[in-house]
């Protein structure tokens, strides 16, 4: 990012036309060992750039400085400006926007479901109804229950709230690090607003892995307090082991969607023994 800088500040054997730290041979317009002169440039050139990192940060803002004074660098701009504009478009038809992913939208939908995302914070009051509908049942032991599951849920609901605020916040403060970071490096070089905001996306898609990995372990908390909450009403329920066994493995195999359809609940009624009515909502 401050290559440039580097290269423009006046060093043994490297410069401008007309800047102090030119060549004698350059400077006076002599031809007679141009090819000589132009490798030797080169090779200190390329020798600033493999010791840039070795510069301390008032070397390098000294650098900066003296290049965005320089007489020349507007015509190196104009240069800059050529070189990518051949090299965009050899290389635009190969950028194309990635489709959302699939897995990310279905863990929304669950956690939205399960009453864990959405506007309703602290709550997940209609998702703890719908499982003691799912389940069946009323009366004080389905009421006790029933706040139980609330709790429990409402926790798990504020620690993923908690960890996404986090992330959010991580996030951003990356984005906008590179964000200023880019404005900052088109004083020297051409960077277009389009640029920028392609490089936010391809921050968001890298952090999107651990959005992923926060909204997996949630929907596994959520599912495991369901399965735990659902095994308690079918042994009230007087399923046999049998049938309960056949509810949790197609439960703990569908985790992504628990919620069997009409067939799949009469698929599993006939495999349980029991009538559809009994099965629940969520197995």
């Amino acid at each position: 990012m401050d290559e440039q800088p580097r290269l423009m500040h006046s060093h043994t054997g490297v410069g401008m036309a007309g800047h102090p730290g030119l060549p004698p041979h350059m400077q006076d317009g002599g031809g007679g060992a141009d090819g000589d002169g132009r490798k030797q440039d080169i090779g200190d050139i390329l020798q600033q750039i493999m010791t840039i990192t070795d510069q301390s940060l008032d070397e390098a803002q000294a650098r900066k400085h003296a290049l965005n004074c320089h007489r020349m660098k507007p015509a190196l701009f104009n240069v800059l400006c050529e070189i990518k504009e051949k090299t965009v478009l050899s290389i635009r038809g190969a950028q194309e926007e990635e489709p959302p992913d699939p897995q990310l939208m279905r863990l929304d939908n669950m956690l939205l479901a399960e009453g864990v995302s959405g506007p309703e914070k602290g709550g997940g009051s209609a998702a703890a109804a719908a499982a003691a509908a799912a389940s069946g049942g009323a009366g004080a032991d389905n009421s006790a229950e029933h706040s139980d599951y609330r709790a429990k849920l409402s926790q798990i609901r504020q620690i993923y709230h908690t960890e996404l605020e986090k992330y959010e916040q991580a996030c951003n403060e990356f984005t906008t690090h590179v964000m200023n970071l880019l404005r900052e490096q088109s004083r020297t070089r051409p960077i277009s607003p389009k640029e920028i905001e392609r490089m936010v996306n391809i921050i968001h898609r890298k952090f999107s892995s651990i959005q992923m990995q926060l909204k997996q372990s949630t929907c596994e908390a959520v599912m495991i307090l369901r399965s735990r909450f659902l095994d308690a009403r079918r042994k009230r329920r007087n399923f046999n082991k049998q049938a309960t066994e056949i509810l949790n493995e197609y439960f703990y195999s569908h985790l992504s969607n628990p919620y069997p359809s009409e067939e799949a609940k009469e698929e599993l009624a006939k495999k349980c023994a029991i009538t559809v009515a009994q099965v629940p909502n969520i197995t």
